[in-house]
């Protein structure tokens, strides 16, 4: 499987985090260290293969669906293929 990126755009560059993809794949959630967790996060989303404008799925608080000591917990409701690739 490939390595998920969320995504920050930022003045003249989008800056990018990548996910636990161990986690993500077991659980179908999203597990971020607190210290990374940012307003403004998002994936790029597909929701068909020929679709030409993915949208931005954002990370914002109202989706954290857990948390623990170091951690926040979002669901995950895509398949891997739908998230956009990043370029470097």
């Amino acid at each position: 499987m490939r390595i998920v990126y969320l995504r920050k755009d930022l003045d003249n560059y989008s800056r990018k985090v990548s996910l636990d993809m161990a986690y993500l794949v077991t659980h179908k959630k999203i597990r971020l260290r607190k210290e990374l967790y940012e307003e403004g996060l998002y994936l790029l989303i597909k929701k068909t293969k020929n679709e030409e404008n993915p949208e931005k799925y954002f990370l914002t608080r109202d989706k954290v669906k857990g948390e623990d000591e170091f951690h926040y917990f979002f669901d995950f409701p895509f398949k891997a293929d739908q998230v956009e690739n990043i370029s470097v």
